[in-house]
């Protein structure tokens, strides 16, 4: 760039360190200076992350009782309190988003570009889901979903006409923001860091996920096959759902919580199979069980199309079930040797942080250089 422009990162909420938490981590390393806007902030979590040494703004929600422990119960003041930021100070507006950051409020002679890790899913693509889950059965808790999503909604399609550039983590999330703001973007694979991966010897006979526990990450339903098939899964990762996935699975599950980068690169070195139900819109520990050497077992909608090759790097199942996933488990057990090591690997240094650096500085400063020459005359 000739000039330095004056940027600013915002990010939905800092209260765990998961995907969009290392997406962060990596533009923070291409704009060293930038201060990060976001709705909450966990600092003792990211005592040891790259984000600690930035100047970090938070909303007013930030502030009120609870917010940190229950931040997801403030979702219906989420949209006011992103358009509360004063971002006055910047050239250009860089909002990581999942949620509500994309709608934060810009001058015409500041550049906003959103990397969007998905149109809100609660409200749009998994709606349904979350309707069907067990904290809203009850018709009272239902009709209030129902309708704070279409105050979501409303708001959600107009806060993205404030976006100059819509980037995508992957195609499948590009078709969704098409199909929910009738906006392009672009795609720009988020970083993995897969040199931190390799195989380990020997490998050994369990399977093993890595998720947030949440409803739509179906964990019951991985829970439910690996009972059934008899078969050792240790399941990585917390979230509300752990104690009633726990209630469920029998002996040959274990839930392990969050365990160290150097505990999960021995786990997935050595793990027989990687295993996982959700319909992702990229799906950073899929890839990173690739680097590992690990094949992919996945429900085959989603992201995961575009990062597990189906037949050589792990296999697809294709009905959201148990039964589904049973039978595909028992196709991988049978054809087990056709999975190479070196071709699994091989297909995960697509990923690499690398090669994410280098698209992404591109792309803003193209984008910065087309914004200052305004728009272009009929």
């Amino acid at each position: 760039m000739d000039e330095a422009p004056r940027l600013a990162l915002v990010h939905d909420w800092l209260t765990s360190r998961g995907g969009a938490e290392k997406t962060l981590e990596a533009v923070l390393g291409l704009f060293p200076r930038s201060p990060v806007y976001t709705l909450f902030y966990q600092r003792k979590l990211f005592a040891d992350s790259p984000v600690a040494q930035h100047p970090v703004v938070t909303s007013f929600l930030d502030r009120l009782p609870g917010a940190r422990r229950s931040y997801r119960s403030f979702l219906p003041l989420m949209p006011l309190a992103v358009e509360q930021f004063d971002l006055s100070g910047h050239d250009i507006v860089l909002s990581i988003s999942d949620a509500v950051s994309h709608g934060v409020i810009v001058r015409p002679d500041q550049l906003h570009i959103d990397y969007i890790l998905t149109p809100m899913r609660y409200v749009w693509a998994l709606h349904g889901e979350y309707l069907g889950s067990r904290a809203l059965r009850s018709p009272i808790r239902s009709t209030g979903f129902r309708l704070l999503s279409h105050y979501l909604r409303l708001w959600d399609v107009a806060a993205a006409q404030r976006v100059d550039h819509f980037v995508a983590i992957s195609d499948w999330v590009a078709r969704r923001v098409w199909r929910t703001y009738r906006r392009q973007a672009e795609v720009i694979y988020p970083p993995v860091e897969v040199e931190r991966f390799r195989p380990r010897s020997p490998r050994e006979d369990y399977y093993v996920t890595v998720s947030r526990l949440v409803p739509y990450k179906r964990i019951s339903m991985l829970v439910e096959a690996f009972n059934r098939l008899d078969r050792p899964l240790l399941v990585v990762g917390d979230g509300p759902e752990r104690r009633s996935l726990a209630a469920q699975a029998g002996p040959n599950v274990r839930f392990l919580g969050w365990v160290s980068d150097e505990k999960l690169a021995d786990l997935l070195g050595r793990a027989r199979a990687f295993v996982f139900a959700a319909e992702e819109e990229f799906g950073i520990a899929p890839v990173e069980a690739q680097a590992s050497g690990c094949p992919v077992i996945a429900f085959g909608r989603g992201g995961l199309r575009e990062t597990v090759v189906d037949g050589e790097t792990g296999l697809f199942f294709q009905d959201a079930n148990a039964d589904s996933l049973i039978a595909a488990v028992r196709a991988f057990e049978s054809s087990q040797a056709a999975f190479g090591v070196d071709r699994i690997r091989e297909n995960a240094m697509r990923f690499s942080r690398a090669r994410f650096e280098d698209q992404f500085r591109q792309m803003v400063e193209r984008q910065w250089g087309r914004f200052r020459k305004g728009p272009e005359k009929p």
